[in-house]
């Protein structure tokens, strides 16, 4: 494994939206961390800390990873480089409601959503399939940039579950079979031949 990239993933922590499970893409509010998701934040870091070995951390351009990774990147001295295309959907005019508003107010929007990555939210959003898209593009930069290096991502629900999939080499619906919690760590990594394997899913034990 000593020639494998690594990449942790980590999700944001915890902004006022997230417990009421409110829609918080790219296209709306661009909300900070809560204060619990300030100490999630800082608990991520004492453990990335005590996992060693991170070379770069890179991060969505939205507030909440910002401030989740800067707490980071803080812990372990490094700096934080930011990528756009790390950003979560667009959700169109579903920003800040839950899945069971939208289900009320647009339920045909919603099914067709869930049945095709091709299909958009409500008010010309982002296709899911254009979120893998840009993801596995910046994913296949950092495998490239860091070959053998650990990289942490900071991220959104959106493109490390697409990371996720696209690891498994799973359908697009599996997007909605994996729980990824505020200031969750993930792993995958990466051979030289570009073979992929997940090593951890959704760990939350630092926030215990």
């Amino acid at each position: 494994m000593s020639d494998a990239t690594t990449l942790v993933l980590l999700r944001h922590g915890e902004t006022l939206l997230t417990p009421q499970r409110r829609l918080s893409g790219s296209g709306g509010s661009n909300p900070g961390l809560s204060p619990a998701g300030r100490r999630q934040a800082e608990a991520a870091a004492e453990a990335l800390a005590h996992r060693g070995g991170i070379a770069a951390v890179v991060t969505s351009p939205m507030r909440r990873c910002q401030e989740t990774a800067q707490a980071v990147a803080a812990r372990l001295g490094l700096s934080v480089q930011i990528d756009r295309d790390l950003r979560e959907a667009d959700f169109g005019v579903w920003e800040g409601l839950t899945f069971t508003e939208v289900r009320t107010r647009y339920p045909d929007d919603l099914s067709a959503w869930f049945a095709s990555p091709e299909s958009p939210p409500t008010g010309a959003g982002e296709t899911m399939h254009q979120v893998t898209r840009r993801v596995a593009a910046v994913r296949d930069g950092l495998v490239s940039q860091y070959a053998g290096a650990t990289v942490l991502v900071v991220s959104h629900v959106g493109p490390l579950r697409t990371l996720l999939r696209l690891a498994l080499q799973a359908p697009p619906h599996s997007l909605f079979r994996m729980e990824v919690a505020a200031a969750s760590l993930s792993t995958v990594t990466y051979d030289e031949d570009g073979t992929a394997m997940v090593r951890a899913l959704n760990d939350t034990h630092h926030l215990n």
